[in-house]
């Protein structure tokens, strides 16, 4: 059938009329589709159309999954040279030919089906998805500022019903495979061995989707129902992100409100809207911070950590997060506290933290099998990694590991997670000063992504790396950073809060600090995010790093602690707090906002961030966007501090920084490092492995 037709990327068997397609990226260890994959695939539908076989079978020759996406870095190419329309509307056609063929087609899925290749699949006739936890099926492209753009929002409401694809469009939300078959988006499950035989038993005896399902999805996309439920869904989302600032979930919402029964108009409406929010500055900056995450992601590949049991000193929250985390990541895990009084409710947290996760009552039993209080200690000498997360005290650390380290055999490391403290103060009295860093994660640490490998200039650069191979195995982005106080997000983060708590002693309302700070685009607001850290913690932090910085904690912070009030841990903090949620009082409608209130907050941000690029912390500016991003929630959209500077300009914010001096004091003038050859560059150029 495909004689005299050579593919790069696709294999093709035919087997008593049956054709299975195998899609295999060259010289990739994943699937994205490329242009070259979709001319080889438009010239195979082709071939398929004119000799019609009696079935035919797409599925992927890649362990890693079906395929991850589009190619992300040739997207790119395409919004550079203004070509995205054409691009999309080519894979538009193809997919839609294939759609058209008369012969039943059936999806093989296994592992992660993303983007592009969930559109793939949608143009197929059915699918069979692997039944095993590694199967993941989501269109993603709305966390890239855009949609859907080859036939996801005009194939995906009419198979399953709007109402249940648009909320898995508006979030990027990946499916399970049972969740994926009780929605219609696959039509069966096979054992993972069995795939390829299932998908041949379903050609031939093809699914029957229930009456109730083929109902809903008309009914739910009528002109009548998208009038309807289009203004609905558009508040829902306007409730959770601002039009502004991602302008994709609103543009899908009016695609799919517009599209009507044709196929060629959905689609036309489709391609259109992609194209045109491919050259808005969110879509770019979002997709240049999914290049950052994959570099994190990427840093430690190849790199066998050697480290199977973790010994975690501290069973506080931080402590105890981190050791149920790294047992809930498959590691041996002793967590360690002067009683077990104490280690008790970090036991429990983890038990609930699994239960959510795993779901499953074995697998649940078996992460805590892993986790084993130790109040005695014995774990240290097994260990490979012993992790300190006890109170923020130099002496009281460096006391600890006068303890630790005799326990030792070989190559075991010793970490701390200190937020601030320098690590040229902590490492003095250590016997193997080179096999000692920072590991610091963040709070809560199930749900932040970053972890910062803090160095100092006796560290073993081997060490890093294996600590870097740690963060992967337990899938957290690391960002190696300076000793220094503060380290990175903590120094770029604490200007921030404090400058808020002081706007806050000033007499200007919480829910105004925090409207405004969410204005700009931070996911929380600067006054309840002090109250859910801790004000102690603020506090503590403040006064290590404020010297360091030039500032000074904010009047009143302290006479909050005396009486009591830390926070939401607490139910009183600068919020009282009921039900874990902050009770923020009403605004006289009367109050008069300072118009500079959004720079005095955000601008220090951009201060230190500049400094600390001038200081060496991280290696390069793109590393420096990516950890605050991940660390801070850093306005995703805006791409970071120094993507910002460079976007509203430098000589600009400067100014503003030199007038707010003038106005409130010394600690806005611009540090060192406004002259940075960085913040003349245009961003991040992809590399070349990058997909989605």
């Amino acid at each position: 059938m495909f004689e005299g037709l050579r593919f790069n990327h696709w294999k093709t068997s035919d087997d008593a009329g049956i054709v299975t397609l195998t899609l295999d990226r060259a010289n990739s260890s994943v699937n994205a589709i490329s242009g070259a994959v979709m001319d080889e695939l438009e010239q195979i539908v082709e071939r398929l159309a004119i000799n019609m076989p009696a079935g035919v079978i797409i599925h992927s020759a890649k362990p890693a999954g079906f395929a991850v996406g589009a190619d992300i870095r040739e997207f790119v190419d395409y919004a550079r040279h203004d070509t995205v329309l054409e691009n999309i509307e080519h894979g538009q056609r193809v997919f839609e030919a294939l759609a058209r063929l008369p012969c039943p087609t059936v999806a093989a899925v296994h592992g992660a089906c993303m983007g592009g290749g969930t559109e793939l699949i949608l143009a197929c006739h059915q699918r069979i998805a692997a039944d095993d936890e590694r199967t993941r099926i989501g269109l993603p492209e709305v966390m890239l500022g855009i949609h859907p753009g080859w036939g996801g929002t005009a194939r995906l409401p009419r198979l399953i019903g709007a109402t249940d694809a648009l909320p898995l469009m508006l979030t990027g939300r990946a499916l399970s495979a049972q969740r994926a078959l009780r929605l219609g988006v696959v039509d069966r499950l096979a054992p993972a061995d069995a795939l390829l035989a299932e998908a041949r038993v379903l050609l031939r005896h093809p699914a029957t989707r229930p009456f109730a399902r083929r109902v809903k999805a008309w009914a739910s996309n009528t002109w009548l129902a998208r009038q309807i439920m289009a203004p609905m869904v558009l508040k829902q989302t306007a409730a959770k992100v601002r039009k502004e600032h991602y302008p994709a979930p609103f543009a899908m919402i009016r695609v799919w409100k517009r599209g009507g029964a044709s196929i060629q108009q959905r689609l036309k409406l489709e391609a259109l809207s992609v194209a045109r929010l491919a050259q808005t500055s969110t879509a770019q900056n979002l997709i240049r911070i999914f290049f950052l995450q994959e570099r994190l992601k990427g840093q430690g590949s190849g790199i066998d950590p050697d480290i199977k049991h973790v010994h975690v000193v501290g069973a506080g929250v931080m402590g105890g997060d981190i050791a149920a985390w790294a047992a809930l990541k498959g590691f041996e895990v002793t967590l360690q506290d002067r009683e077990m009084k104490f280690i008790q409710p970090a036991l429990d947290r983890a038990r609930s933290l699994y239960e959510k996760k795993l779901k499953d009552a074995d697998k649940v039993d078996a992460a805590m099998r892993r986790l084993r209080a130790d109040v005695a200690g014995s774990g240290i000498a097994p260990a490979d990694l012993a992790i300190e997360a006890i109170y923020e005290n130099a002496e009281a650390k460096q006391a600890l590991y006068a303890s630790i380290e005799p326990q030792f055999q070989a190559n075991e490391i010793l970490a701390s997670n200190t937020s601030s403290i320098p690590l040229d103060e902590l490492r003095g009295k250590l016997k193997a000063p080179q096999r000692f860093l920072g590991l610091h994660f963040f709070n809560p640490v199930a749900q932040m992504p970053l972890v910062e490998v803090v160095r100092h200039d006796q560290l073993d650069p081997v060490v890093e790396k294996r600590a870097l191979a740690f963060c992967k195995a337990i899938g957290k982005l690391p960002v190696a950073v300076k000793g220094s106080p503060g380290f990175l997000v903590n120094r770029i983060l604490m200007p921030y809060l404090l400058e808020a708590m002081r706007l806050y002693s000033e007499g200007v309302p919480g829910p105004v600090l925090d409207r405004e700070a969410k204005k700009f685009g931070m996911p929380m607001g600067p006054i309840e995010l002090a109250d859910t850290v801790g004000l102690d913690v603020c506090a503590s932090v403040g006064r290590e790093l404020a010297p360091f910085l030039g500032l000074e904690l904010p009047p009143g912070l302290e006479q909050e602690l005396e009486a009591g009030k830390r926070g939401k841990k607490d139910g009183q903090g600068l919020y009282i707090w009921q039900d874990g949620k902050p009770q923020k009082p009403e605004v006289d409608k009367d109050y008069v906002m300072p118009p500079d209130l959004q720079e005095r907050m955000i601008l220090p941000m951009v201060n230190e961030a500049i400094a600390c690029l001038a200081d060496q912390v991280v290696d390069d500016a793109d590393l420096l966007d990516a950890g605050v991003i991940f660390g801070t929630g850093f306005a995703p959209f805006r791409g970071g501090p120094i993507q910002y500077a460079r976007s509203e300009g430098v000589d600009k914010l400067k100014s503003r920084l030199a007038h707010l001096a003038q106005r409130y004091g010394e600690r806005f003038r611009p540090k060192q490092g406004w002259d940075h050859p960085a913040l003349a560059q245009g961003g991040f150029e992809p590399g070349a492995s990058s997909s989605s």
